[in-house]
């Protein structure tokens, strides 16, 4: 009976050695080099039945026969790990340190000791196979270059992606240093530089026509040396982009000063010590970095600087691109003959007048041309950004650059958005007790004084109110969705007109409607925790950051399918997992009026008549992993296929 269990050990465990045998020595310390050439010739005599752990499963029975038969076995196992390598003589050790102990009390408890020696080696490789999910194999300097970065002066998503990624990567080994504007505007939010101290480093950029001094502030925390440029052009009332009256008219000047000290810094902040060197990797988001691709090809590698670094320019919205004037090509630093990687001629529709030649200077584009890779925020937008629709007259270029073209969808911070722990609602549920989703309805009904309905399905809207967020469908749907049994919530700041018309809208249907004008992050919580239904009409969406905290707390999302949109909301399907249903949310497409409230009388149809599917689509988009986590790991074998070949520009 012994001889059997043993048996059944060796057969189940043997498996498991023969795949996984490399990583039990890494966990145990114990790889050498003289003995790398073990493993093949050790897996194949397992998997081939052969060497001495094939030879005890092969003869285990017919050693237990006969008298001393258990006792010769025991013998046979020790004599099995003769061989003094450095993996076999860890479980000869360990047998012998057993079979002392044990030997004298019987052969079931040696066939415990046994179970237990190899459960404990199968458990140690299993979790530092686990382990290595999280963490990366090789570690890089990395260079974020940003307009913006949470919480020290988010305005969108871009600030939301350069706060948390930059944690996730330093979390998993890296070196990461994050630069941005040290904005001043004489409100409450200028202490969230308090933290940021000065570093008494100054450095002087020759540019627009001058010598301009910066200096350095710095804070670390959670793992990251945070750097702001300080300088008096970002030093006034308004956003990092501008105020009331529109964008600033000099956010080009603002912006080339923030990617040439984006290049000094690397080079002269001592920071914990030692600097970060040459030999760094630069992600430049969105144009506001897009000179640093240039520079390091027009400015530093032709004097032998930066020959070894990389750079890469992620698109968080191409819409943006940063185009001036040709003349205001003299002023960013460059030398006359990189005019060509950022000229920029606009179509002959596109210009002023007749005499307008249409030239001018596109520094998104610049970027395009030099850096190592090309990075958006979604898969589903990396392909848009190549099409004519999408692609914004740089589609053609985009695609002539394909083969180096990546999308990563964005993460979120489960920390601050999870329903289990959210300080800003007054209950918490999980995917496995969702009571406290339908109380937070209730207290959200109550907050905005409309009817407390739990049958009644509640729609949601978090976002700015532009075209681009398709708030034109949803004026143009509303006194048509409003004659149905729903509550409508709305939070949003923007175009003014649309601003008036939620007011009015709220006051005409103030027990189906809310508007709240503005932004307010423990009313946008409590909105994404209490609605049953979170709109979204974008007309694109490079990833969308919404649907994902909507998802996580069990709240529905109706999309247009755009972008990052159709990347993480699939569409439900009823009938399928042998009529269980497949899904997360509803699409939509084309983006019209009828086909926006056709998902939306679904969904509503599905929330009041079909209660079990409903759950399902809950948990289901509550079981998705969007952590930045998982998104870091995509980012690496990126930052690797950088490397892996030569600089674009040298």
């Amino acid at each position: 009976m012994e001889a059997q269990q043993i048996s059944r050990i060796f057969t189940s465990k043997s498996l498991f050695f023969s795949s996984h045998l490399a990583k039990i020595s890494r966990n145990l310390g114990s790889v050498k080099g003289k003995n790398s050439s073990l493993f093949p010739v050790f897996r194949a005599r397992i998997n081939n039945g052969g060497g001495r752990f094939g030879s005890m499963r092969r003869s285990v029975n017919e050693k237990s026969k006969g008298s001393g038969g258990f006792n010769n076995f025991q013998d046979e196992i020790l004599r099995s790990f003769e061989d003094k390598n450095d993996v076999e003589v860890i479980f000869e050790k360990q047998i012998d340190q057993s079979m002392e102990k044990e030997s004298q009390s019987g052969s079931k408890e040696f066939v415990e000791s046994i179970t237990n020696i190899m459960n404990e080696r199968t458990e140690g490789a299993m979790d530092a196979e686990e382990e290595e999910k999280h963490h990366t194999k090789v570690t890089r300097s990395i260079v974020f270059v940003t307009a913006e970065v949470a919480p020290y002066s988010k305005t969108g998503g871009l600030g939301d992606v350069c706060g948390s990624l930059p944690i996730t990567l330093a979390s998993r080994g890296h070196r990461v240093m994050v630069i941005s504007p040290r904005y001043l505007n004489g409100t409450p939010a200028d202490r969230n530089f308090d933290g940021a101290v000065d570093t008494e480093c100054k450095v002087k950029i020759s540019c627009f026509g001058s010598t301009q001094e910066v200096q350095f502030y710095h804070e670390y925390k959670a793992g990251v040396d945070w750097v702001f440029v300080d300088h008096p052009a970002y030093h006034r009332p308004g956003n990092p982009y501008g105020d009331v009256h529109g964008a600033y008219g000099d956010n080009q000047f603002r912006f080339a000063l923030l990617c040439h000290a984006a290049c000094e810094a690397p080079l002269v902040l001592p920071l914990g010590g030692f600097t970060y060197g040459e030999k760094c990797l630069f992600l430049a988001n969105d144009w506001h970095a897009g000179l640093v691709p240039v520079l390091l090809g027009a400015k530093y590698r032709s004097h032998g600087v930066y020959k070894d670094a990389r750079s890469i320019i992620v698109i968080h919205n191409l819409a943006h691109q940063g185009v001036e004037p040709a003349i205001t090509f003299k002023n960013l630093g460059l030398l006359a003959d990189w005019y060509g990687a950022l000229e920029w001629v606009f179509p002959t529709w596109a210009r002023t007048h007749a005499l307008d030649t249409g030239e001018a200077v596109n520094i998104l584009k610049g970027a395009i041309v030099t850096a190592d890779r090309i990075m958006t925020v979604s898969q589903g937008y990396a392909w848009e950004i190549t099409t004519v629709e999408g692609g914004y007259g740089l589609h053609e270029l985009i695609s002539s650059r394909r083969s180096v073209l990546n999308g990563i969808a964005n993460g979120i911070d489960v920390n601050e958005w999870d329903p289990s722990t959210d300080e800003h609602i007054d209950f918490h549920y999980t995917m496995d007790d969702l009571s406290g989703k339908a109380e937070c309805k209730a207290a959200l009904q109550k907050e905005l004084s409309l009817p407390i309905r739990p049958e009644c399905p509640m729609i949601g809207f978090i976002g700015r109110l532009d075209y681009q967020k398709g708030i034109d469908l949803i004026r143009a749907a509303m006194p048509e969705l409003l004659q149905d049994d729903v509550q409508f919530v709305m939070l949003g700041s923007g175009d003014k007109q649309t601003e008036d018309w939620m007011r009015k809208t709220e006051t005409a249907n103030r027990d189906k409607f809310i508007g709240w004008v503005g932004f307010n992050v423990p009313i946008s919580h409590r909105i994404t925790a209490g609605c049953d239904i979170l709109l979204m009409p974008s007309r694109f969406e490079p990833c969308g950051l919404n649907q994902l905290y909507a998802m996580r707390y069990g709240t529905i999302p109706v999309v247009h399918c755009t972008g990052g949109l159709r990347d993480t909301v699939e569409s439900f399907n009823p009938y399928a997992q042998e009529g269980s249903g497949q899904g997360t949310g509803w699409t939509f497409s084309p983006l019209t009026k009828e086909c926006m409230l056709e998902a939306l009388r679904t969904a509503i149809g599905t929330y009041k008549e079909h209660e079990s599917s409903w759950k399902g689509i809950m948990k289901r988009g509550m079981a998705q992993d969007y952590t930045w986590d998982n998104a870091a790991v995509q980012y690496e074998e990126v930052f690797e296929w950088a490397f892996a070949d030569p600089p674009y520009i040298r």
